[in-house]
């Protein structure tokens, strides 16, 4: 008997690729999760663990990408953890109303919908084309708002609140949940502070696909009062560094195994870590661990000596030109090879609004100047303007993709 297919999620319709995920769960197959158009994986039989459960892409761990295969049962554990996490915020799981704007295929999209089966509470999708308008989505969820839906719940990226932020309907559209989990990527300064001004009930996380989704979240109260970070570990999770500074992960719900090539492999060490590729600060405050994500290990780079994290470097510039007024849409620093320095940063830019070849040349070398007082190995040495420059569907960069564009336009 065949105990493994594959799905391909259509954005569109992701009401009818859960109602198809789940009619293969109950048949007690693994199923593998793909965007409309992906790659199906070739799995035999003997290969697959026991039970059943979802198979995800992930790149989130210093093994590079990857398929991780979760069971039911630990995406279960997951849901009921971050029930429990709800709970310790005043708010009943099954009483919550969930929104849900993440691609089906990704685990950030998974877990809302899990969590409902889960928690027997109430789940809505929403179109992506309604998060690009602040207008029609407000429209689109004007009942939810008015009425007594009980505790509005919804998972974003950062994007999705930069977009929102900045249009009245989509501000007021934030303002009315009573928790919303960010992740994916790294939350900027400049970005929270305007979140923090405008009341809106932020609860940083982080997580992955080895993780089955979250395990560790800020409580919003802690966010709106300045506090940085991603919060404490769940109930069912430990956290610690290794030498290297890279945050590692126990818990019952890491994934059973990862493809790797045409075999299997677990994730756990000898005593059941599991190495994300995350550096990290763990601090304590009340005897609990508070965890706070410095940046990627696979995309620091090594320049003169020095270890520099590009993400913490992109959170810096964006806060340093709002402050400038540059009207700058994304920045992505990238590092290229360098006969003395080892590697050295140039950083890619999209403008906000279109400019003039004279207007541009002026806002390339006002942000020249901005970091003419950062460290020499932090310092991008050139800039480019990339009109195509943005994050995918899930909020995260893909760093080759636009170290090919670059190395493509340089001169």
């Amino acid at each position: 008997m065949k105990r493994f297919i594959a799905l391909g999620c259509n954005a569109t319709d992701a009401s009818a690729c859960s109602k198809q995920l789940s009619d293969a769960i109950e048949r007690g197959l693994w199923v593998q999760l793909l965007p409309k158009a992906g790659e199906k994986a070739v799995i035999p039989n003997p290969l697959l663990p026991a039970g059943c459960g979802v198979v995800l892409s992930s790149g989130g761990s210093s093994a590079g990408p990857h398929l991780c295969f979760q069971p039911c049962s630990h995406l279960d554990q997951s849901a009921i953890a971050t029930g429990q996490w709800l709970q310790t915020q005043g708010l009943e799981p099954k009483n919550c109303r969930i929104l849900n704007p993440l691609p089906f295929h990704h685990v950030s999209g998974l877990m809302p919908w899990w969590r409902s089966r889960v928690w027997g509470c109430s789940h809505t999708w929403i179109l992506p084309s309604l998060m690009r308008d602040p207008v029609a989505l407000a429209k689109s969820f004007k009942s939810i708002f008015t009425k007594d839906f009980g505790p509005l719940i919804i998972s974003l990226v950062p994007t999705h609140l930069e977009r929102l932020l900045k249009h009245p309907a989509g501000l007021h559209w934030l303002q009315s949940f009573d928790v919303i989990w960010v992740g994916g990527a790294g939350l900027s300064e400049r970005l929270a502070e305007n979140a923090r001004r405008n009341k809106i009930r932020l609860a940083p996380c982080y997580g992955s696909t080895e993780t089955a989704a979250m395990v560790a979240a800020l409580d919003p109260n802690a966010f709106l009062s300045g506090q940085k970070g991603c919060g404490n570990p769940l109930g069912d999770v430990e956290l610690r560094l290794n030498q290297l500074g890279a945050l590692e992960v126990k818990t019952p719900r890491l994934a059973v195994a990862r493809l790797e090539g045409n075999r299997l492999e677990g994730l756990r060490d000898q005593h059941g870590w599991w190495q994300s590729g995350d550096a990290a600060k763990l601090t304590h405050e009340n005897c609990l661990p508070q965890i706070e994500i410095i940046g990627r290990l696979d995309t620091a780079i090594n320049s003169g000596g020095e270890t520099v994290f590009p993400e913490r470097l992109e959170a810096r510039l964006l806060k340093c030109t709002k402050t400038a007024e540059l009207n700058i849409q994304d920045i992505i620093l990238l590092p290229v090879s360098d006969n003395q320095w080892g590697q050295r940063l140039v950083g890619l830019v999209r403008w906000q609004n279109k400019l003039t070849i004279s207007e541009k040349k002026e806002k390339l070398k006002l942000l020249q100047e901005l970091v003419e007082d950062w460290l020499p190995a932090e310092r991008p040495f050139a800039w480019h303007e990339c009109p195509e420059l943005s994050q995918n569907t899930a909020g995260k960069w893909e760093r080759s993709k636009w170290k090919d564009w670059l190395d493509h336009h340089k001169m």
